[in-house]
């Protein structure tokens, strides 16, 4: 677009999911309305936006899943589903009049660091601009994973990822198989089996499955939610500190779920009623290792007489034959692939080019990602991700982070402000290593540590994804940028001035 030709702005946010609109929003609340924020698609919501398979919901309750400056008093049910969710980021954008700064169909291409100007040259799919600082907000499941199957290539049927659903595809009276039994296909599975004529299950690993509480939200609780907006406080606060209270078994006393697991094993037993299939179902491993799922439709699903569960993952495509590691062989017409997202190697890592011509990725590629404070990295000056390593969650609502995150970037802005002029911050790898080592000696006592295999670890078996601490905890080490982990940087201009005088 010729009207961004050389346009420069404060601040370039990357995504409109929930970490891009936060940050929108909270650049506005500190007064910085010279901002853009760059969407790859053509309308706001990231992953709530792409996913729209069949029985797609969020597994963190309504009221815990949404921000604390805009809350929702009419949520319909206590687990809402994608089209609520989208809908609601939706008119976030609309009542914090954030459209008029979002720029759709603007996938970024490359972003390069400007070491004689102190600011990033970004190059995107609607044409150039510059900033002074980015935010980027693309998420850990933006970009989806399909492993490499031989043969996958030339299989004659239909094949796509769940965060890829093709609804013009009719599953009903198709032989389907499903692979991987993350959080997309435990909610998957229950829609596609009453329309498939046969549904195959490729289970590398099974996960733990505890039943989901959910129901509508009676319309005398949204009215009353409406009416006294301390309520719809109290209930997120309710939420939310169960679930700060819950973390310190994940961290510190993973032994002590044991409670837990036989909770998940009753929820199995009350529909699985075949020992061979229950043996099938049941994990080898602690409860919260890997994600733990909620779902009362799930195991009903799977006892169906037209579902057949293979104890192992796909090897091989051979035509319409899709062959299990064990040897297992399944006729199909389609492949619907659950197989998650990059997480541990974003893809915008390779677009990312730092002060001294590496990408993010050459940068991460020997010890794995990490970033001080989750947030920064040294030799990417002015840039700092949200969603990054180290903040994810494994049993709370990812916004609680995104907002600490926000207070982290709206200090960022104003330590700028007050250093004045063309200036930037730098992490100290010294203040990186530092942080890292605290984070990854807290993880050792963790249950994700404890010897599954999970999205949470990268190639190289290290847990670059959870946070192993409180939210509270998080907030209160976000809460400031701390000028004595930073490198300030001038422009050569600037520091010649500086020596001058």
């Amino acid at each position: 677009m010729a009207e961004h030709e050389h346009e420069h702005v404060r601040v370039a946010v990357i995504g409109s999911g929930f970490g891009g609109l936060g940050a929108a929003v909270r650049l506005r609340r500190e007064g910085v309305t010279d901002f853009v924020v760059l969407e790859r698609a053509g309308s706001v919501g990231g992953t709530w936006r792409d996913n729209t398979y069949p029985g797609c919901a969020c597994d963190v309750p309504s009221h815990l899943y949404s921000f604390s400056f805009a809350p929702n008093p009419d949520w319909p049910r206590t687990f809402s589903g994608q089209g609520h969710i989208r809908a609601y980021l939706e008119h976030v954008a609309d009542v914090f009049r954030l459209r008029p700064h979002i720029r759709f169909d603007s996938e970024v291409k490359t972003m390069t660091w400007n070491t004689d100007r102190l600011c990033w040259d970004i190059e995107t799919a609607g044409g150039p601009l510059s900033a002074d600082f980015v935010v980027s907000a693309t998420g850990p499941l933006s970009d989806p994973r399909i492993p490499d199957i031989p043969g996958l290539d030339t299989f004659p049927g239909k094949v796509f990822h769940s965060a890829r659903w093709d609804h013009d595809y009719d599953l009903r009276g198709k032989r389907v198989a499903m692979v991987g039994t993350g959080a997309s296909a435990i909610q998957i599975v229950p829609a596609v089996q009453p329309l498939a004529a046969k549904l195959t299950l490729f289970q590398r690993t099974p996960p733990w499955v505890l039943p989901r509480v959910d129901r509508a939200i009676t319309g005398a609780e949204r009215r009353l939610h409406r009416r006294l907006p301390v309520t719809t406080q109290l209930r997120r606060g309710l939420l939310w500190g169960i679930r700060e209270l819950q973390i310190q078994l994940f961290t510190k006393r993973p032994d002590e779920l044991g409670l837990i697991e036989s909770v998940a094993k009753r929820n199995m037993a009350r529909s699985i009623k075949d020992p061979a299939l229950r043996a099938k179902l049941t994990p080898g491993y602690r409860i919260g290792c890997k994600r733990i799922l909620l779902s009362s439709e799930y195991y009903p699903a799977l006892a169906k007489p037209n579902v057949d569960v293979v104890a192992s993952g796909l090897s091989e495509v051979r035509g319409r034959t899709v062959v299990a590691a064990d040897g297992t062989e399944a006729e199909v017409d389609a492949i619907v692939f659950g197989t998650g997202f990059h997480v541990t190697d974003m893809p915008i890592a390779d677009r990312v080019v730092g002060a001294d011509g590496r990408t993010l990725a050459a940068a991460w590629a020997a010890g794995g990602m990490e970033a001080l404070r989750g947030a920064s990295v040294p030799g990417f000056p002015n840039w700092m991700t949200v969603i990054g390593p180290n903040t994810g969650l494994g049993n709370s609502s990812m916004i609680l982070m995104i907002e600490s995150q926000l207070n982290y970037m709206a200090d960022y802005v104003r330590q700028l402000e007050v250093l004045g002029g063309r200036v930037a911050l730098d992490p100290r790898p010294s203040a990186l290593h530092a942080w890292n080592q605290r984070v990854q000696e807290r993880m050792k006592r963790t249950v994700w540590n404890t010897g599954c295999e999970s999205w949470y670890l990268d190639a190289n078996g290290r847990n670059t994804t959870i946070w192993p601490g409180t939210t509270t905890e998080f907030r209160r080490v976000t809460r400031r940028v701390d000028l004595s982990e930073y490198e300030v940087l001038r422009t050569a201009a600037v520091k010649k001035a500086e020596v001058s005088a």
